[in-house]
């Protein structure tokens, strides 16, 4: 993977919610999270929300990782599978990888699991690429 300090940095709501980058580069990347209560629904364990987000950062950042600075992507599908559920005190691990790459669309699958290997979540997302970013970007 490549390092850590060529990978853009997460967006505001991500460092608000804690989560910090642990990999990035050649159409991989991972994040991680501890569950704290202020992450978790009304059950106690962490919000399928915030698994959705985590896929949609880790797959999306691996198909950042490989695209050339002048092109730009924006997730059009993300299919999620929610397996089991983490609480309080527990490392979640996001990873997403580049399945294919095409001109202007790109498969991407991905997991969080638990730091000690339990499944939470799989996923499987379309993204669409343009050979530009948009103007609020330039």
């Amino acid at each position: 993977m490549v390092t850590l300090s060529k990978a853009a940095p997460l967006n505001k709501i991500a460092v608000n919610l804690g989560i910090e980058r642990l990999g990035w580069g050649d159409g991989k990347s991972s994040l991680k999270l501890g569950v704290s209560k202020s992450h978790c629904n009304k059950a106690g364990v962490a919000h399928g929300g915030l698994y959705t987000m985590m896929l949609d950062m880790a797959l999306g950042g691996a198909l950042v990782s490989i695209l050339p600075v002048e092109e730009w992507c924006a997730t059009t599908q993300l299919n999620i599978s929610f397996i089991s559920a983490a609480k309080p005190g527990e490392e979640i691990i996001a990873t997403g990888k580049v399945v294919k790459r095409g001109k202007n669309v790109a498969h991407l699958a991905g997991d969080i699991c638990v730091s000690s290997g339990r499944k939470i979540a799989t996923a499987t997302g379309v993204w669409a690429i343009w050979d530009h970013k948009p103007d609020s970007m330039k």
